[in-house]
């Protein structure tokens, strides 16, 4: 069965651990189905990338106190791109894909994420960008926290070797320069940290599916997606 218009809108909740593939599966939903894309986890950059450049995180430190004083000047939101045809992620105004995905947030976005003031205020955002249905939606705490009523949701996980050398061709690919032993510690570090933080920890929903796409092509993932479809319906 194929999804058509004319079927009634869903709510599709994406959670799972880092570099696992989550926001290009489920883009790659959001496109099949008509719906909206909103990458969470790009939110939870964009305010670590905000407090670097105000100081209040580097050096290995996070001052959250500083943070969450200036969160209320701070402005996330998407924006189509035509031209790539998925939305970017702007931050006070300014278009910052690139600049959230550098080794250096993925080392402080764990801290920052756990930070419960900051977590109150993207969970708020998120469910107002997703109060209506048609909506695909990714990043740790999806099913759980943010929507936990979703019609769909989707637990996702890889092998460490898969999602190192996921991480590393990202990274190369972009310019940065960076070893696989780094992004395999930084991702342990966040998983750890993820799955242990004291707010909205990382756990797979008691209705999510497991998705462990370590041996998929994205091509593969998505008819296992139709197939889950068709159950649901």
């Amino acid at each position: 069965m194929e999804w058509r218009p004319d079927m009634p809108d869903i709510t599709i909740a994406i959670d799972g651990f880092s570099s696992c593939g989550k926001s290009t599966f489920a883009r790659e939903i959001a496109a099949y189905m008509g719906y909206r894309f909103i990458d969470t986890g790009a939110m939870y950059r964009a305010v670590t990338l905000f407090a670097m450049r105000r100081g209040a995180v580097g050096m290995g430190r996070v001052d959250a106190a500083a943070l969450v004083a200036m969160l209320d000047e701070m402005e996330i939101d998407f924006r189509f791109n035509p031209s790539r045809g998925a939305s970017d992620i702007y931050l006070c105004g300014e278009m910052v894909e690139g600049a959230i995905r550098t080794i250096e947030v993925s080392n402080c976005v764990s801290e920052v994420s756990s930070i419960p003031e900051v977590r109150t205020k993207l969970v708020a955002l998120q469910q107002q960008m997703g109060r209506k249905s048609g909506v695909v939606m990714d990043g740790r705490d999806i099913g759980t926290v943010v929507f936990p009523h979703a019609e769909l949701k989707i637990f996702m996980t890889a092998e460490m070797s898969v999602r190192v050398e996921r991480r590393y061709l990202e990274l190369r690919g972009r310019g940065e320069e960076v070893s696989r032993e780094q992004i395999e510690r930084n991702i342990r570090e966040r998983d750890i940290a993820d799955q242990r933080r004291a707010v909205s920890p990382l756990r797979r929903a008691d209705d999510a599916l497991l998705l462990d796409n370590s041996c998929m092509t994205l091509a593969r993932q998505m008819e296992w997606f139709r197939e889950r479809l068709c159950e649901l319906k």
